[in-house]
């Protein structure tokens, strides 16, 4: 599937610490991952969400009697998977924001 993605559309990988799979980057800032077969444990495929907040969508989905898997995280996302009713992994993806310059222009701001 790397092969195909890289050298049929012509998507170039990118990159990210912490990644195992090889991902690429599409237009808008989206990106697609192929991972090794079993690398995402008994599973085929993984589809994953974007949210803006990893905890407050844990939560959603403990409230409705879903149970969540351990929070991972890479140099560019935090990130867990869970079972849908379907019973496939499916994961929720919540990117890093960089810490922005102080007012002052100084150091950014890591608390």
């Amino acid at each position: 599937m790397t092969a195909f993605v890289r050298d049929v559309l012509s998507m170039t990988p990118v990159a990210i610490d912490g990644v195992e799979a090889d991902v690429f980057e599409l237009p808008d800032g989206s990106t697609f991952a192929v991972s090794s077969p079993g690398g995402m444990g008994r599973t085929s495929r993984s589809i994953g969400f974007l949210v803006d907040d990893l905890t407050s969508a844990a939560a959603v989905l403990q409230a409705a009697g879903h149970s969540v898997g351990a929070v991972s995280e890479n140099a560019r996302e935090r990130y867990f998977h869970f079972r849908g009713p379907d019973q496939q992994l499916y994961e929720l993806v919540e990117r890093k924001t960089e810490a922005a310059p102080d007012a002052r222009g100084g150091e950014p701001d890591r608390r």
